[in-house]
């Protein structure tokens, strides 16, 4: 059987890369419009092509999820630690002060106020443990981000209400600008 253009097997490759998360095996069996013999088979067929690739099917009794493979264990953890070792950069310390001064924000709002879609700045600050995300009281659908204690450490302060106002900042930049103009 084809799905769209696609063998089950390649089909269920799709949906557990897309999804990244672990999905359930009647819910995908469903999706694909096939009856859960036929699911078995192919998650098996996909299980059998991905040995000796960098990717793995887990399974367990209900869940099935793509993970990295454990034969690339040590490369990914280079590359993770790689990751976490780089400066933050520009889009992540604006992402990271949109969240802290209103104190948490769901990745809509960040968007809103940075104009530009903030997913992969979302991406390394919760990988760096410097927010994490709760389901949003106002709106269940959507996860609303918080800063973290590992934020205020890192930004050097103990409190939210220790991170400067827009008046203080406009004092700073006043004395700055004061200071290059005697230079």
């Amino acid at each position: 059987m084809m799905i769209g253009m696609l063998t089950p097997p390649a089909a269920l490759e799709a949906l557990l890369f897309a999804s990244g998360e672990p999905l359930e095996k009647k819910q995908l069996a469903k999706f694909l419009g096939i009856r859960d013999s036929e699911f078995t088979v192919a998650l098996k067929a996909l299980s059998e092509s991905l040995k000796g690739h960098g990717v793995a099917v887990i399974e367990t009794p209900a869940m099935v999820e793509l993970r990295t493979a454990a034969e690339a264990a040590v490369m990914v953890k280079k590359l993770r630690e790689s990751e976490l070792s780089r400066d933050l950069g520009k889009a992540s310390i604006e992402t990271l002060a949109v969240i802290a001064y209103q104190d948490g924000a769901t990745r809509g709002e960040i968007d809103w106020v940075r104009g530009v879609n903030s997913s992969t700045s979302v991406r390394t600050l919760l990988m760096r443990g410097l927010i994490e995300g709760r389901e949003d009281e106002a709106d269940k659908r959507r996860i609303r981000y918080s800063v973290t204690s590992e934020a205020l450490a890192h930004l050097g302060i103990t409190s939210l209400d220790e991170l400067p106002r827009a008046e203080e900042l406009r004092a700073v930049a006043e004395t700055v600008v004061e200071q290059e103009e005697v230079i």
